[in-house]
Protein backbone atom coordinates (compact mmCIF):
# COMPACT_ATOMS: atom_id res chain seq x y z
CA UNK A 1 0.00 0.00 0.00
CA UNK A 2 1.42 3.15 -1.16
CA UNK A 3 2.48 5.56 2.00
CA UNK A 4 -0.52 8.42 1.99
CA UNK A 5 -2.97 6.06 0.27
CA UNK A 6 -6.39 5.74 2.23
CA UNK A 7 -5.42 7.96 5.51
CA UNK A 8 -3.93 11.31 4.22
CA UNK A 9 -5.56 13.79 1.56
CA UNK A 10 -3.14 15.24 -0.92
CA UNK A 11 -4.31 18.76 0.40
CA UNK A 12 -5.81 19.72 2.84
CA UNK A 13 -6.32 23.32 4.69
CA UNK A 14 -2.52 23.93 5.58
CA UNK A 15 -1.55 20.69 3.97
CA UNK A 16 -0.29 19.40 1.06
CA UNK A 17 1.81 15.93 0.90
CA UNK A 18 3.48 14.80 -1.86
CA UNK A 19 4.78 10.91 -1.97
CA UNK A 20 7.90 9.90 -3.55
CA UNK A 21 9.51 6.26 -3.78
CA UNK A 22 10.96 6.11 -0.59
CA UNK A 23 10.11 9.23 1.06
CA UNK A 24 7.62 12.65 1.33
CA UNK A 25 7.75 16.15 1.09
CA UNK A 26 4.52 17.60 3.29
CA UNK A 27 3.88 21.34 2.84
CA UNK A 28 1.80 22.87 6.01
CA UNK A 29 0.97 25.41 7.95
CA UNK A 30 2.80 24.37 11.50
CA UNK A 31 0.60 22.93 14.28
CA UNK A 32 0.76 20.43 16.51
CA UNK A 33 -2.14 18.50 14.85
CA UNK A 34 0.25 18.62 11.48
CA UNK A 35 3.47 17.91 13.35
CA UNK A 36 1.48 14.58 14.75
CA UNK A 37 0.66 14.30 10.57
CA UNK A 38 4.71 14.52 9.87
CA UNK A 39 5.34 12.17 12.61
CA UNK A 40 2.91 9.81 11.85
CA UNK A 41 4.02 9.77 8.21
CA UNK A 42 7.66 9.11 8.89
CA UNK A 43 6.99 6.32 11.03
CA UNK A 44 4.63 4.78 8.49
CA UNK A 45 7.18 4.93 5.72
CA UNK A 46 10.00 4.09 7.70
CA UNK A 47 8.43 1.00 8.54
CA UNK A 48 7.25 -0.17 5.37
CA UNK A 49 11.04 0.59 3.62
CA UNK A 50 12.22 -1.75 6.10
CA UNK A 51 14.33 0.98 8.81
CA UNK A 52 13.92 0.00 12.25
CA UNK A 53 11.44 1.14 15.21
CA UNK A 54 14.63 2.65 16.95
CA UNK A 55 15.81 4.76 13.88
CA UNK A 56 12.42 5.71 13.23
CA UNK A 57 11.38 6.92 16.17
CA UNK A 58 15.22 9.42 16.30
CA UNK A 59 13.86 10.49 12.94
CA UNK A 60 10.72 11.21 14.57
CA UNK A 61 12.36 13.04 17.25
CA UNK A 62 14.75 14.76 14.91
CA UNK A 63 11.67 16.01 12.80
CA UNK A 64 9.66 17.72 15.89
CA UNK A 65 12.65 19.08 17.10
CA UNK A 66 13.42 21.08 13.59
CA UNK A 67 9.62 21.75 13.37
CA UNK A 68 10.05 23.11 16.71
CA UNK A 69 12.48 25.65 16.08
CA UNK A 70 10.88 27.10 12.64
CA UNK A 71 7.85 27.41 14.86
CA UNK A 72 9.85 29.03 17.66
CA UNK A 73 12.19 31.44 14.69
CA UNK A 74 8.56 32.38 12.44
CA UNK A 75 5.92 31.81 15.15
CA UNK A 76 3.07 29.98 14.99
CA UNK A 77 1.53 28.50 11.79
CA UNK A 78 4.21 29.00 9.72
CA UNK A 79 4.32 27.96 6.45
CA UNK A 80 6.90 24.98 6.18
CA UNK A 81 7.88 22.16 4.32
CA UNK A 82 9.16 18.86 5.37
CA UNK A 83 10.87 16.44 3.52
CA UNK A 84 11.80 12.69 4.80
CA UNK A 85 13.64 10.31 2.55
CA UNK A 86 15.56 7.13 3.33
CA UNK A 87 18.09 7.75 0.99
CA UNK A 88 20.83 5.55 0.63
CA UNK A 89 23.06 5.98 3.41
CA UNK A 90 20.42 7.40 6.61
CA UNK A 91 17.37 8.90 6.35
CA UNK A 92 17.06 12.17 5.72
CA UNK A 93 15.17 14.96 7.04
CA UNK A 94 14.57 19.05 5.52
CA UNK A 95 12.92 21.44 6.96
CA UNK A 96 12.05 24.54 4.88
CA UNK A 97 10.92 27.93 6.47
CA UNK A 98 11.04 31.08 5.23
CA UNK A 99 13.28 33.35 7.53
CA UNK A 100 16.75 33.49 6.55
CA UNK A 101 17.65 35.29 9.22
CA UNK A 102 17.23 33.37 12.34
CA UNK A 103 19.87 30.83 12.09
CA UNK A 104 20.09 28.02 14.27
CA UNK A 105 23.25 27.75 16.28
CA UNK A 106 24.63 24.82 18.58
CA UNK A 107 24.06 26.42 21.96
CA UNK A 108 27.18 24.43 24.05
CA UNK A 109 24.83 22.85 26.49
CA UNK A 110 24.58 18.99 26.75
CA UNK A 111 21.68 17.14 27.02
CA UNK A 112 22.99 15.81 30.00
CA UNK A 113 22.81 19.43 31.53
CA UNK A 114 20.31 19.10 34.60
CA UNK A 115 20.07 22.88 35.29
CA UNK A 116 19.55 23.40 31.95
CA UNK A 117 16.39 25.23 30.99
CA UNK A 118 15.96 24.95 27.01
CA UNK A 119 19.01 24.44 23.97
CA UNK A 120 18.82 20.67 24.57
CA UNK A 121 17.04 20.11 21.17
CA UNK A 122 19.97 20.96 18.97
CA UNK A 123 22.89 18.73 20.83
CA UNK A 124 19.90 16.26 20.59
CA UNK A 125 20.02 16.52 16.47
CA UNK A 126 23.80 16.57 17.14
CA UNK A 127 23.83 13.46 18.87
CA UNK A 128 21.45 11.67 15.81
CA UNK A 129 22.78 13.52 13.03
CA UNK A 130 25.96 14.90 13.00
CA UNK A 131 26.86 16.86 10.53
CA UNK A 132 23.18 18.55 10.20
CA UNK A 133 23.77 21.86 8.30
CA UNK A 134 21.72 25.09 7.04
CA UNK A 135 21.76 26.20 3.53
CA UNK A 136 20.44 29.47 2.67
CA UNK A 137 17.60 29.12 -0.30
CA UNK A 138 15.93 32.26 -2.47
CA UNK A 139 12.44 31.68 -0.04
CA UNK A 140 14.60 31.43 3.29
CA UNK A 141 16.45 28.65 4.80
CA UNK A 142 16.34 24.91 5.20
CA UNK A 143 18.03 22.65 7.88
CA UNK A 144 18.80 19.24 7.01
CA UNK A 145 19.95 16.68 8.77
CA UNK A 146 21.09 12.74 7.91
CA UNK A 147 20.78 10.88 10.32
CA UNK A 148 22.68 7.08 9.86
CA UNK A 149 20.90 3.62 9.20
CA UNK A 150 21.47 1.77 12.56
CA UNK A 151 22.64 -2.18 12.41
CA UNK A 152 19.07 -3.24 12.39
CA UNK A 153 17.72 -1.47 9.42
CA UNK A 154 17.36 -3.08 6.28
CA UNK A 155 17.73 -0.32 3.71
Amino acid sequence: MPLMAETVPEAAPGLYLMTKDRGFTVHISASADHLQLVRDLAGKLLAEVGISDDTAENVQLVASELVGNAVRACGDLVPLVVEVEAAKLGVWVKVHDPDRHHLPRRSGVRTDDADAESGRGLPMVDYFAPGWDVALTPIGKQVRARLPYGEADHA
